[in-house]
């Protein structure tokens, strides 16, 4: 099998930060855009992705779904696009941290509260939600985008990326609160070329055939 990238996704998703992180790399790849219903959950879709959502991204025989992931995967199957620092680097620590840290406590911390899911006030309760609370979540995203420019070894990396989409997106959407910190540090990241390219494709997508 030849080791052409595809991309699954539609351009109103969690796709247009994977889109953004391959439009980073700079390697030529191939979409294949999927509409929502019946076409993801078929199932030549469902052997890529069980679940039947995007994004996914295809490199050759090897198979990536969830967003962090894909771009934790490019990053290292693209090194010379300079996205994670060095294997064996000490800022390889706060790479992973702040890229996990937006998979798993901002995603889950933002979306309970969009759906109105509220933690019990019960400390055995909390205890078994593992972000705490979002406002301890929002804190401590706070503390780091402000800390410095960015995240990890002092450049631009996957994790800025994937965490700058996440602070963006709910931002412009209501769902996290705006904040000077995150609004510096987003302006730094959303005006990359890569990241303007990225929108223009998926918006003159969604607006269809001109």
């Amino acid at each position: 099998m030849s080791d052409e990238l595809v991309f699954y996704t539609t351009p109103m998703s969690r796709g247009r930060i994977v889109r953004w992180m391959l439009e980073e790399v700079g390697t030529p790849y191939r979409t294949e855009i999927m509409e929502f219903g019946p076409s993801m959950k078929q199932a030549e879709y469902r052997a890529i992705n069980p679940l039947g959502k995007v994004p996914a991204l295809r490199h050759g025989d090897a198979v990536v779904t969830e967003t962090a992931a894909i771009c934790a995967y490019l990053a290292d199957a693209f090194p010379e696009a300079g996205l994670a620092p060095p294997s064996g680097s000490r800022a390889r620590g706060p790479y992973y941290r702040w890229l996990f840290f937006g998979a798993g406590p901002v995603e889950a911390a933002v979306t309970n509260r969009t759906l109105g899911v509220t933690v019990p006030d019960d400390p055995r309760m909390r205890g078994m939600v593992g972000y705490g609370s979002l406002e301890a979540v929002l804190d401590a995203l706070e503390g780091a985008v402000g800390a410095s420019e960015y995240l990890a070894g002092g450049t631009f990396s996957a994790a800025d990326l994937y965490v700058g989409a996440h602070l963006a997106w709910g931002m412009a959407f209501g769902t996290i609160e705006k904040r000077p910190a995150y609004e510096a540090y987003t302006a730094r990241l959303t005006g990359r070329p890569a990241a303007v390219r990225a929108r223009e494709i998926d918006d003159a997508l969604l607006a269809g055939p001109a």
